[in-house]
């Protein structure tokens, strides 16, 4: 081989080791702000059972005590990594109310559950206080007595009684909720919620609407209700 055809080659090996080094020396050599850097993802450390409370509404004893129907209830929900809050609240609804207009006096009392879930909608699923979202479907079945003093009949005098006694009647309904609920005092907690109430399935007895039905409140336009809730946490 001749001296120049020994040159050339060398030269060719020598060109292919500089290119190969130069790709593998390319990452190091660009500029460090074109690197991507890598974030470690944070892992929700919290525990999935986070605990339970138990809630008493304030709205229905004040309906007890200042009007004529109204209810005792009571709740409990489970704490699911602070982000779910399955529910189950049961209560005792009653109606004694009178008419001065009809003289009619309806009377009733019976026993109310619902079940559903609270969705936590804070950013932070781990603040003290939360505002939250949810659905409760409820059930009740009762009897009801309607009664009116004997009417007279101007012309003929003779008097007339009417009147309903222990009508069998139930209710399926839907609860959509809204809500929030803040830390006070230790485990201590207050919150409010505002629920559209939207009837499913029902019987009244076969005479009209009931005035009162137990759980869900006064029949009528307006299907809106609400709570004001004492919470203690465990």
């Amino acid at each position: 081989m001749s001296h120049t055809m020994r040159r050339n080659a060398t030269s060719t090996s020598i060109s292919r080791i500089i290119a190969i080094s130069l790709l593998l020396l390319a990452p190091t050599l660009m500029p460090a702000q074109s690197k991507k850097e890598m974030v470690p993802l944070e892992v929700d450390t919290i525990p999935f059972f986070r605990g339970f409370s138990v809630s008493f509404d304030l709205v229905g004893l004040a309906q007890m005590a200042f009007g004529s129907y109204g209810q005792y209830e009571g709740a409990l929900h489970v704490n699911l990594k602070d982000k779910y809050f399955p529910v189950v609240e049961i209560g005792y609804g009653k109606a004694d109310a009178h008419d001065d207009a009809t003289r009619l006096t309806y009377r009733t009392d019976a026993p109310y559950g619902r079940i559903g879930c609270d969705f936590n909608l804070m950013k932070d699923k781990h603040d003290i206080n939360r505002i939250y979202g949810g659905f409760r479907y409820a059930y009740t079945s009762y009897r009801f007595n309607v009664s009116c003093p004997p009417i007279t009949d101007p012309n003929w005098g003779n008097s007339c009684e009417y009147g309903l006694e222990s009508v069998k009647a139930y209710y399926h309904w839907l609860e959509f909720v809204a809500g929030v609920d803040a830390k006070v005092w230790r485990n201590f907690r207050l919150g409010w919620s505002v629920r559209y109430k939207r009837r499913l399935i029902h019987d009244d007895g076969g005479y009209g609407n009931s005035w009162y039905v137990p759980g869900y409140g006064k029949q009528g336009n307006l299907r809106l209700g609400g709570t004001f809730n004492v919470t203690i946490e465990f």
